[in-house]
Parts: C-alpha cells; sequence; structure tokens
C-alpha cells in the first residue's frame, strides 16, 4: 500500500450564532491517494510476514506490523508510545439486527439504485422511496461508479435502525497532557426513515430527521441549544435554528457552518455518529476495500450484554461499568491524555472512500472515511483542507447489538463504553464526546420522544 500527499468568524450575532454550532457530534487527511499493490497481510513469494494475532498488544515495539492497517496518523500514535490497544477478536458474520430489517436488505438489493445527485430511488420508478429501511446496498460491487455513495447510506441506514435516542454526555477539549476544557450536553435524535414497524410514525413533513442539543453545564454556555431538521428531498437545504442565551432570542441559520468547530472544540455538525452529512452535498469516491484495524469495544463484542429496559420505553445502551475509557482517566497512564485505554483493536473488512464538498467554501476539502464492510460503522474519518493537507482525523470506537430476548428479539448497540475522538493533527489537540458525565446520566436507544421538543419555537424555552 502506498500513499502520495497530492479559513475568518463574522461578527456580532453572527459569531455567536455560529459559536452555537450544531450539537450533533458532540453529544455523542490533503489529497490523499490511496494505491493497492499486495493484499494485506500478503508477503512477497520467499519471505515471511509476521502478523498481528489475537491476545498480542500493538504499542511501540511492534507498531510496523500494522502499517498497513491503520491511516498513517493514527499508526503514529502507536509507533511513538501515545496508543496502546490489545488486539481482539471481532470476526465477521457476528452482527446481527432485527428479522425484519434483515428482510428488507435482502429486498432492497434488487430493488434500489441512487440517481445523479447520489439519491436513493427506487430502480423501476426512478423516484425516491416513500420509506427507507434495510441497509439499502448490501452488495458493493467495486466497479459501479456510484459504489462510494451508496456505501455511506448503508452507514446512515445501519445507525438509523437503532431509533430515537437521548443522551446526556460529557464533552471534553483536551491537550496532550489533560483537559482544557469541558462541558456537559443534552442531546435528543428523531430518525424518521429507517425504523423497525413497531416505532414508525406518519411522517407528514417529509423529514428525514431531527436534532436537538443543548449545553446544561458550565455556567457561560448553560442553555445555548441548536435545532436542525433534515429534510427527504435532496433538493431541500436542512433548516438550523440557534437559541444564544445573551440574545434571548431564537433565530433561524444556515446550514452551511456544519463542517465548523463550535464552542471552542474540534467536533463539526457533520461529524454527528461518524459523518453526517447530507451525502447530495458530496461528490463520492471509492479508493478501495482492505483489512483493516478498528478501535472496538471488547466486552461488548466478545459476549453478550444485558439490554436493559427502560420504564416508560426504550433501553439502555450503556452499562454501568463505565471504565477509565480514555487516557487522561486511567492511572500512570503516560500517551496522549485522548488514547483509548480500555478499548481494543479488531480486523476487519473495510471500504476506504472520499468524499468531495460541492461547497467551497466548506471547511474541508476532503474527507477519506473508512467504514466496516459488514456492520457499516465508520472507523476513521480523515480530513484535509483544500490545499491537500491533513488536518483532523475523526475516531470511532464501536459496540455491537445485543439481543432483547424472547423469539423475535429487537437487537439494540450496547456496549461498556464510548470513545468518539476528533483529534486536530495540526495543533496537537483532540475533542472527546460520548462518555457520561456521571453514571445515572441518560444513554437511552428507541426511547420515545415528545415531537413538541423539535419545534422551533420550543428552544427558547429549552435554553433557559
Amino acid at each position: 500500500m502506498s500513499y502520495e500527499w497530492g479559513d475568518p468568524m463574522r461578527k456580532g450575532i453572527q459569531h455567536g450564532l455560529r459559536k452555537a454550532g450544531d450539537f450533533i457530534s458532540a453529544l455523542v487527511f490533503s489529497g490523499l491517494t490511496v494505491t493497492f499493490g499486495l493484499p494485506v497481510g500478503t508477503a512477497p513469494a520467499g519471505e515471511v510476514e509476521p502478523a498481528l494475532k489475537v491476545g498480542d498488544v500493538l504499542d511501540s515495539s511492534n507498531w510496523e506490523l500494522a502499517r498497513d492497517l491503520l491511516p498513517p496518523e493514527i499508526l503514529r500514535h502507536y509507533k511513538e508510545g501515545q496508543y496502546r490497544n490489545r488486539i481482539v477478536d471481532y470476526p465477521p458474520g457476528t452482527m446481527q439486527w432485527e428479522r425484519s430489517f434483515n428482510e428488507a436488505t435482502r429486498q432492497n438489493a434488487n430493488k434500489l439504485a441512487v440517481d445523479e445527485r447520489g439519491t436513493i430511488v427506487d430502480k423501476e420508478t426512478g423516484k425516491q422511496p416513500p420509506f427507507y429501511f434495510g441497509v439499502p446496498f448490501p452488495d458493493i460491487d467495486p466497479n459501479d461508479p456510484d459504489a462510494a455513495v451508496k456505501i455511506i447510506w448503508n452507514q446512515f441506514l445501519a445507525y438509523w435502525v437503532l431509533g430515537d435516542m437521548h443522551n446526556r454526555t460529557l464533552v471534553v477539549m483536551l491537550g496532550p497532557a489533560g483537559i482544557d476544557r469541558q462541558f456537559i450536553g443534552d442531546a435528543w435524535f428523531k430518525f424518521w426513515d429507517g425504523q423497525i414497524p413497531k416505532y414508525r410514525l406518519e411522517n407528514t413533513l417529509n423529514l428525514m430527521s431531527q436534532f436537538v442539543g443543548n449545553a446544561v453545564e458550565p455556567a457561560d454556555l448553560q442553555g445555548t441549544a441548536t435545532l436542525t431538521w433534515r429534510y427527504r428531498d435532496p433538493t431541500k437545504r436542512d433548516s438550523v435554528w440557534a437559541y444564544v442565551p445573551a440574545l434571548r432570542r431564537v433565530r433561524a441559520v444556515s446550514p452551511a457552518n456544519r463542517s465548523d468547530g463550535y464552542l471552542g472544540s474540534d467536533f463539526s455538525g457533520d461529524d454527528g455518529f461518524f459523518f453526517d452529512g447530507k451525502p447530495e452535498d458530496f461528490t463520492w469516491k471509492l479508493v478501495g476495500k482492505q483489512d483493516a484495524l478498528r478501535i472496538v469495544d471488547p466486552e461488548s463484542i466478545g459476549g453478550q450484554l444485558p439490554v436493559q429496559p427502560i420504564p416508560g420505553g426504550g433501553f439502555v445502551g450503556l452499562t454501568d461499568r463505565n471504565p477509565p475509557t480514555v487516557g487522561y482517566r486511567t492511572p500512570g497512564w503516560t500517551g496522549v491524555s485522548w488514547a483509548p485505554t480500555d478499548a481494543g483493536l479488531a480486523r476487519r473488512p473495510m471500504w476506504i472512500i472520499e468524499a468531495t464538498p460541492r461547497d467551497r467554501y466548506y471547511l474541508y476539502g476532503r474527507m477519506q472515511m473508512w467504514i466496516d464492510a459488514e456492520d457499516w460503522r465508520g472507523a476513521w474519518n480523515r480530513k484535509f483542507s483544500w490545499g491537500g493537507e491533513p488536518v483532523q482525523v475523526f475516531q470511532m470506537l464501536v459496540s455491537k447489538n445485543h439481543p432483547t430476548g424472547g423469539d423475535d428479539p429487537e437487537w439494540i448497540t450496547v456496549g461498556t463504553q464510548v470513545w468518539a475522538c476528533a483529534e486536530n493533527v495540526k495543533l496537537n489537540r483532540a475533542t472527546l464526546g460520548g462518555m457520561r458525565p456521571y453514571p445515572a446520566a441518560a444513554f437511552q436507544r428507541r426511547v420515545p420522544t415528545n415531537r413538541a421538543i423539535f419545534d422551533p419555537a420550543a428552544l427558547g424555552r429549552l435554553g433557559k
């Protein structure tokens, strides 16, 4: 595998609104061209290549064994002793979904396509289906010119099926040695597409998703709130509203700043649960497919975790084990403060795709995403400036779906830890999101949500 290495804030009110941003990613490199030679793990004839095995620890002593399995920005952390993780087993074929989801996936294989915009359409009619459900494109052909955008749609639908969510999370801004600043935020997500039959509602506004986020601590950020509506219409831009306490008004804001960091962090709205940009706003390119390492929750992928129901509906998506998870919480840790100290590394088949924004004012000129070829969850999102320089890498830990019980169970993603990291490789800092601020903090899946909370008129009341 070889590599070829081929921003002012507005003033006044607009400045304040832009800093409010879109909480979607928190509450949870460069014109790099990759060319493939020998398959990963294959040595030239006559040579014996050592390989990482389950149980090995990847660190500064053996980092070279992962040279073709990790992005270079991540590999450097292992080389320099900044990350250290054990290799664990997460074999293909172990990810499971509901029976209805699997059946829809099988039907989608022969029914769906994408149009010239990159929108999912029915093959026969050429029109957008009234509802998306199941993995839309389970069989990816690497020779298909639309393969990359199909992969990103798979990533969306495999996540949306988890249903409506409410999270109260800690967002931590870190330098290499420790915390610079942190805040606590509440986030509610509503997904109109992708739901199993039990959770579907009439979609009179033709929405794809809704999101509202609100900072609850510290005092200088408390009450800052944002609301986003995303429409199914590929030609219709997101509607975004913000409430900034100093202004005491709800204001509609431009959706064009979803790549910008907010509240001093390196998270952006388009990070979301890995990537949450509107597919039609980008052009897409398939780089290739290869085995690669990704960050995982060893206890989630290695056994069965209990799925705890919530009184009134929904399930808890995070156990109460709450390990240290990251470097700055781990006694004796000498690597970077944001390192995923309790996570494992699993070898998985991955698609690598690139997205180029159609908007020349987008912060990044190119993004390269490494996405699991079976569970469709993102691992690494490498971001490059318009001049081709690597500037950030978004990193995501994955957990597995677990059954609720019964003959036809629901399957809920449950983990013992959460780690989402936006690392600014230029400034040697990172922002972490998703961790509980305290043991009883909400981390809820398929939870009933009050639709009134997604009304722009309610945003000011939420922010007070």
